[in-house]
Order: structure tokens, then C-alpha cells, then sequence
């Protein structure tokens, strides 16, 4: 499958969006005290995780949490991988990996998994593992406008919990899927970071985010679906 480019697109559909994907813990966990990687989520949340990925044209990735995991996700079921055939896409969305440091064991999962691997990086020239290395700016608007001149403009945020704060600390977060797990962890492992860098206080607004969906998806998981309000602005 060829790769969508800037040419294939009307104007109004270029502008990059970003929509965070996580399955959390009633008290905003993503993983137990001890940390290490957590697999929250159920089948409901496997579906909508996939629907995500299906969307999406790539996933963008935190070093700690590929780290931690040592595998992306994938999709599995048939409908959406025919979906994507349908529309002439690529079986699954690059993964883009964001990492102020280039190496990784290419031993792990993630180097064998049937997608395209990119870095998001200050890296110049090619890194073993990746098909091609991004240049990080340090404003995420100008990151990603030059993500969807490659053809990514529609983005899925696996985390973790420091890409995450950084997206969201310049308000670059168009939309949050967010599935709660029916437990209470504890710990330190929580979804957004405790951090010096402050978050936008139109972030806190009541008006900031508005309702898409609100669903069970079984097995007592609850789907929440947000999408950020630009007329409340940082």
C-alpha cells in the first residue's frame, strides 16, 4: 500500500490531530505501584483501542513505555484491517517513536511487528531498526504539521505519562479516549505527570472538552470520549 502524501488531501483535511488512547484505573493508574507494563484494559477495550489504531495513520510512542513493553499494539480484527485495505492504506499505522536517545535492542518484538518504525528524534541520518529518522522541534505544533506533510496527520498517543504532559502542556491534544478499569491501584504510576512544566489553564476549564461518547463496554469498563474545544484557548 502506497503511503498517503500532501498532494492526496483537500486543505481542510490536513490540519494534524492527536488523539490520546489509554485504558487507566479509577484513580488514574496506568500501572501498579511496582510499575512495569499493565494491561488494563479488556476485550471492549481492545475493540476500541483497535477502532483508534484503524483511524489513525500513525502511533506515536514514549521511549519509557516502548521500554516497558518491548511491543506496540497491532491490529487483529479482520473488519478494520479491511477498512484500511478498502480505503488503500496500509494493513496497520507506522509507529513513531519519540526518544531523545536513538538506540534500542533490536532483538525486541517491536522490531519484527508489521508496520513501519520512525523516530521522532535530534537525530540526523538513519538509525538501525527505524525507516527514517524525524527531527523533534521543541513546539509540537510545527512537529506535527511536518508529521502530516509526510501523510500522518491523524495521530494516536499510546503514551506515556512524560509525551503525554509535553503534548498536553502546549495544547496539542485534540481528543481523549480514555477507558476506566474497574480498579484502584495506587502508587505512582499515574497517567500525567506531577511536573515543573504547568499545563495550559484553559485546560482546567469546564468548558474545555466536550462530550463525543460516554459508553459500558463490559465487563464493568467505561469508554469516555472527549474532544478538545479550540474556542477555549490557552
Amino acid at each position: 500500500m502506497r503511503r498517503r502524501f500532501l498532494s492526496e488531501f483537500p486543505s481542510s483535511l490536513l490540519q494534524p490531530k492527536v488523539r490520546l488512547v489509554l485504558a487507566v484505573s479509577l484513580d488514574g493508574r496506568l500501572a501498579p505501584p511496582t510499575g512495569g507494563a499493565a494491561q488494563l484494559g479488556g476485550s471492549g477495550d481492545r475493540r476500541v483501542l483497535e477502532e483508534a489504531l484503524a483511524w489513525s495513520d500513525a502511533a506515536l510512542i514514549g521511549a519509557g513505555t516502548l521500554r516497558a513493553h518491548h511491543s506496540s499494539c497491532v491490529i487483529r480484527d479482520w473488519d478494520l484491517l479491511n477498512q484500511r485495505h478498502v480505503q488503500g492504506r496500509s494493513p496497520q499505522p507506522a509507529a513513531l517513536v519519540v526518544s531523545r536517545e536513538a538506540g534500542f535492542p533490536l532483538e525486541w518484538p517491536f522490531f519484527q511487528q508489521p508496520f513501519e518504525r520512525h523516530l521522532l528524534s535530534a537525530c540526523d541520518g538513519s538509525v538501525p531498526g527505524f525507516q527514517s529518522c524525524c527531527r523533534l522541534s521543541s513546539r509540537w505544533s510545527k512537529t506535527l504539521n511536518d508529521l502530516a506533510t509526510k501523510g500522518w496527520s491523524r495521530l494516536v498517543l499510546l503514551g506515556g505519562a512524560v509525551l503525554t504532559h509535553s503534548l498536553l502542556a502546549q495544547d496539542a491534544v485534540d481528543e481523549l479516549q480514555l477507558t476506566l478499569s474497574p480498579r484502584i491501584l495506587g502508587g505512582s504510576f499515574h497517567w500525567l505527570l506531577q511536573a515543573e512544566t504547568p499545563l495550559p489553564a484553559s485546560l482546567a476549564s469546564s468548558q474545555a472538552w466536550s462530550l463525543v461518547d460516554a459508553r459500558s463496554l463490559g465487563d464493568n469498563e467505561l469508554l469516555v470520549h472527549y474532544r478538545r474545544n479550540r474556542s477555549i484557548n490557552s
